[in-house]
């Protein structure tokens, strides 16, 4: 066992996915970070929009 995680370390294969992980990481947290900034704003806003029709 020890030495399937000592070969895992050490193999440089598993970097290009750790760095697509690290990726898609980051774009999620933005993602989410951009959603709850702006989504309260574009809920009002369109409330509004819907407030003000004629019926």
């Amino acid at each position: 066992m020890l030495n399937k995680t000592l070969y895992f370390l050490r193999d440089s294969r598993g970097q290009g996915l750790v760095e697509y992980a690290l990726i898609l990481a980051l774009i999620t947290v933005v993602a989410v970070t951009a959603l709850a900034f702006f989504g309260q704003r574009n809920n009002n806003s369109l409330s509004n929009s819907v407030n003000q029709l004629p019926g």
